[in-house]
């Protein structure tokens, strides 16, 4: 698979703001974003709400007070 640099993305969104207009492509992100976000509840239904970071976080703050008591 080749390696993609910097002038081969200016040039793939350069033909990608042909193609579609500059008014349609703020529409086309939030739609994928949205879409990418369904598919991350489908793979993931029993995962809490908190991102990992949180999950990690809560967890050393429940460590550090396990060792001071």
């Amino acid at each position: 698979m080749p390696n993609l640099g910097m002038p081969e993305i200016l040039v793939i969104a350069f033909l990608i703001l042909l193609l579609f207009g500059a008014n349609k492509i703020p529409q086309f992100m939030k739609n994928l974003g949205s879409g990418m976000k369904e598919f991350k509840k489908a793979v993931n239904p029993d995962e809490p709400k908190e991102n990992k970071v949180e999950q990690i976080a809560n967890k050393e703050n429940k460590e550090l007070a396990d060792k001071q008591n």
